[in-house]
């Protein structure tokens, strides 16, 4: 098993409410090839979509599976944003559904949310603004050997049943659903940080869609991003590897697609991906 220093991380609490939906002056999302449409979007609790569902083929844009959750503090939200990582564990604090636990999925840039799932009796209790509370624990994490290697966004349970070896090379091999070339990276790029937020998978080619497979995507897989540097920012650079997790759906919006937030990161070639269908943290996580 890779060594890593998880046993000096922190566990701290973070905290946010069931966000509502929100909308503009107008109720309209312009499509690629310019079709206005009301769609159901960001925000909410979404009952009929989680981790492990097919995240392109939904009637929507940028829907987040599961639960939604921010803090209207600006400042509180940001460290909810930056300090929860996938896989923490999250528990309902108030409300019908208080007690309920579950795990942070993603988080989602722009609108600020952090994505949660939850078993499905859960939601059925849950209401907009009932509070949850998260286990913030994972950033900092570093593997012994792997200076190069950024890890981020990444709770140290789930890192260890993703299952990532050590090859004969000196590398590291990852379980993956797919590859995604730098240049179907999208809106999230330049962002100022990969620690936060995500970045999406532009969808606008239909033929570039099935031939890397994007079109089978769902909501929880673990892709890899070829010549995309995310140890400190987003940007291309040619060699470079980030691993990422699926956090949200298919979008109609130019430039836009399934979004993905960083796990891990190398300005070089020393990760490599393992193709399985598998590569889900719903099986990772056990839920069914």
């Amino acid at each position: 098993m890779l060594k890593t220093n998880r046993d000096k991380l922190v566990i701290q609490s973070v905290q946010g409410k069931i966000h509502s939906p929100i909308m503009g002056p107008s109720p309209y999302r312009i499509s690629g090839d310019g079709r206005p449409m009301i769609l159901h979007a960001t925000g909410g609790i979404t009952y009929n979509f989680q981790i492990g569902d097919c995240c392109m083929d939904l009637v929507g844009d940028h829907v987040e599976p599961g639960v939604s959750i921010r803090n209207e503090e600006v400042a509180e939200n940001k460290a909810l944003m930056v300090l929860s990582c996938v896989g923490n564990e999250a528990k309902v604090i108030s409300g019908d559904a208080k007690g309920a636990k579950g795990f942070v999925t993603g988080m989602h840039g722009g609108i600020e949310h952090v994505m949660i799932y939850f078993p499905q009796e859960d939601l059925e209790k849950m209401a907009i603004n009932d509070n949850i509370l998260i286990k913030a624990h994972g950033q900092g994490l570093a593997i012994e050997g792997y200076d190069d290697i950024v890890v981020m966004n990444l709770d140290p349970n789930l890192f260890e049943k993703i299952g990532i070896k050590e090859n004969e090379n000196g590398e590291l091999e990852v379980p993956i659903v797919t590859e995604i070339p730098a240049h179907l990276m999208g809106s999230g790029i330049g962002s100022a940080t990969s620690f936060s937020g995500d970045y999406d998978i532009t969808t606008g080619d239909e033929k570039a869609v099935k031939e890397y497979g994007i079109d089978k995507l769902k909501f929880g897989d673990i892709v890899l991003l070829k010549d995309c540097d995310n140890t400190y920012g987003r940007q291309y650079l040619e060699g470079a590897v980030t691993i990422g997790v699926v956090v949200h759906s298919n979008c109609i919006l130019a430039g836009h697609g399934p979004g993905v937030t960083g796990l891990l990161s190398c300005k070089t070639s020393k990760i490599k991906g393992i193709k399985t269908e598998d590569a889900n943290i719903a099986n990772y996580l056990g839920v069914k």
